[in-house]
This record gives C-alpha cells, structure tokens and sequence, in this order.
C-alpha cells in the first residue's frame, strides 16, 4: 500500500480531490475512458495515488495499484537515458554522425517531391544525421504515417510493421530510405527513438531490453516494466481502447490476448514498454533528484541538465520548427531536449511549469517533472489515439491549483 501524504508534500488534500472529481465526472461515468490512474509527488512524498474506473469494461475489472499498462512513447525517455549513459562512457559526442556506428545512415538523399513518372526527386543531404538530431527529432526521418513520400514509401517498404524486424534488420532498412528534410532543418516526430535503442544495443554490445534492465530498471527497482507481459502477471494487464466515430469505446487490444503477452521480436525503444504508476514513479524520482535514486545513480546531474535543455537552438519553440500534425504536445513555448519536450515559456504554452520536461504515450499516458517545484505528475488510462482528450493541461492546472507552498 503506497503511503500517501499531501501535507508532507506542501500540497492541499482537499483541492487534489478535484482531480477526482474531475476525471470521475468528465470520463469515467460518461464512459469516454475505461479508467485511469493518476499519481502526484512532491518534494519525495506521493500527495495523490488515485485508480478510477476499470481495466476491462466488459470484465468489470477495477483498476488495481499494480494494473500494468502500455505506455508506449513514455518509452522514449528510458531509451534516451540509456543512450546518454554511453554518452558519459565518452562512446560518442552529441555532434557526431551516426553513420559511425550504422554505416546505412552514411551520405543520405533527401526527398524534394515525387516527379511525373512517380519517382522520388532526391538530393544529397548537407550533413549526416547527428546523435543529437537522432534524440531531438530533427533527423529527417518520420513516423511513416502521414501522406509525404517519403511516408509512403516507408509503407511500401514495410517500415510501420516493425514488430516481425529485428532492431538491426530495422535500421539498416531505414538507412536505405531518404529523408524528409535536411537533417536540423526541421522538427518531425519520428522513428528516430527506435534508432537510438539500436544505437544503445551496437554501442554497449548487449541487447537493447538487457540493457535497460541492467543499467536503468534493476537499479531503480522497476520490476514491472518490460517490453513484454510475463504469463504470471497478464492478469494485471489492461485492455486497451480506441474512440470510434460515434465517440463510444471500442477494444484495440483485449488484455486477455494482448500481443503484449508475447516477447516480441522488436524491441521498440520509441514506444515499446510497458509498466506501472508505481515503476514510472521510480524513473520520474531518478530525474527530479538529479539522475540519483536510493544512492543509485542512473546519470550524472550534468549530463540530465544537458538533456533537458531546448536543443532546437536559437531560442526556437516547436511552432518555428515543427512539422506535420502528430505529437504528444502543444507546439507553443515548447521546446525540445534530448528525449523529452521542455516547456520554455509559460505565457507562450499557457501552462505553469517553466522548464518542466515530460512526454506521452499514444494510449493518451503522461508524465511530467518540474524541477523547480520538485514535483512529478503521472497519468495512465489506454484511450488511443493521444490527441482525443487534453489531459495534460487540464490536470496540470488542477496539479499546480493544489500546490500549498
């Protein structure tokens, strides 16, 4: 049982039962999620551990303090850290090319359009793809779900069906594809994350899941996460749902004969893991105590105040660089680091937390850290696609509301 305890927090018990009461009212009753759970800490106290609404709706399964979910993108900040704890082994420097490590990515062509006959109009790259464009999205690599060229071309070549790949027969796949922009020209959310855990595998000569577990999981007692669901906890997993064209919900995948059952063959370090409030607890106190947790130390203070600077460069938000339409954030006054979005701008974002660093997950997960107020926000329900509701800024205002001191 978590101990929860708001006044050793600084924050009001009383105002964070309207996180409650909000998200009881607004989503669960009206069913616009199946359930959720919500977790606040403060000044290394938990102030509000809350599970609302169920697992499986059809089951009628509660959501426990142990349900496991699919927290897809909020993988991507473990694989960054991961990457950035070679980084202080002096393995590579965030200027380098990453053609060191995966020649495919040497001397890269960018697309510029598709000419009459159908094909691609390519050009060369002005530089290769640097490791830090590979963990801030300004590679020229895409998801592959949007209408460019290059994302269909991605399809065509079987790019978005990654999990019958390995994480070497992946990259050297994508290695052979071009570019959507010049690499730095631009901000594109993209597979550049699931780049970065084959980097971790090729530089530390280990698998990828070893690896985090070695180095990030074990040491900060993360025993529920995993790119998989072992037999003796599928019980815990949830099911996770989508929001048809009627606003009902409909299963995407049932946790009974989740593909999250199985070990995959691809370890997707851009949104492969899944995990639990209380685990992802544990990753966001490593980072609000400056990489540290239980005298374990995951990354050097320096190196995380480094990653969550905005490395777009030239006091630049998202609106200036960003394109295409999919993301786990608002573009304005935002930034980005190596591995999280940084919020540079209260007035610009209209959110409190200057200098707060966070992400999301496409089953609409979100975490958040403000280093200034040392407070750690957690929220995990399986509604896709992200986009459909602004959980972020809505708990964030209630959050920040409830801060006492």
């Amino acid at each position: 049982m978590m101990n929860i305890d708001p006044v050793a927090a600084g924050m009001s018990a009383k105002r964070l039962q309207h996180l409650t009461r909000h998200l009881q009212d607004r989503f669960i009753d009206p069913q616009k999620i199946a359930g959720c759970q919500t977790l606040v800490a403060r000044k290394g106290n938990v102030a509000y551990f809350e599970s609302l609404g169920y697992a499986d709706l059809a089951a009628k399964t509660p959501i426990q303090e142990d349900t496991i979910f699919r927290i897809y993108s909020m993988t991507k900040p473990v694989t960054s850290i991961a990457l950035m704890q070679l980084y202080e082994r002096g393995l590579f420097q965030l200027n380098d090319p990453i053609s060191r490590v995966i020649p495919a990515f040497r001397s890269p062509n960018v697309c510029m359009g598709t000419a009459s006959s159908g094909e691609l109009m390519l050009v060369p790259a002005v530089s290769e793809i640097t490791f830090r464009q590979i963990l801030n999205h300004t590679s020229g690599l895409s998801y592959g779900n949007g209408e460019h060229p290059v994302d269909q071309a991605y399809r065509a070549a079987g790019l978005t069906e990654r999990r019958e790949q390995t994480l070497a027969s992946f990259v050297e796949l994508l290695g052979t594809m071009p570019l959507c922009y010049h690499p730095g020209e631009a901000w594109l959310y993209s597979l550049a994350t699931d780049v970065c855990g084959y980097l971790v595998e090729a530089l530390s000569g280990m698998p990828f899941s070893d690896y985090v577990k070695t180095f990030i999981f074990e040491p900060l007692g993360m025993t529920d996460t995993d790119f998989y669901v072992p037999a003796n906890k599928a019980a815990r997993l949830a099911s996770n749902y989508g929001r048809g064209v009627d606003k009902s919900l409909h299963l995407l995948d049932p946790s009974e004969s989740s593909m999250y059952l199985q070990k995959p063959l691809f370890e997707s370090g851009g949104g492969g893991l899944v995990s639990t409030a209380q685990d992802y607890l544990r990753f966001c106190q490593m980072l609000v105590q400056n990489g540290v947790l239980n005298e374990e130390r995951v990354i050097s203070r320096r190196t995380l105040a480094l990653m969550r600077q905005n490395h777009l460069g030239k006091g630049r938000d998202l609106t200036q660089l960003a394109i295409g339409s999919f993301s786990e954030t608002a573009y304005e006054g935002i930034g980005f680091g190596l591995g999280f979005a940084v919020n540079t701008d209260e007035v610009a974002s209209g959110q409190i937390g200057r200098d707060d660093y966070y992400w999301g997950g496409a089953a609409s997960t979100i975490f958040s850290v403000d280093p200034h107020e040392d407070l750690i926000i957690i929220f995990l329900t399986q509604l896709m696609p992200s986009s459909t509701f602004n959980f972020r800024g809505q708990l964030k205002s209630i959050v920040y509301g409830a801060i006492d001191d």
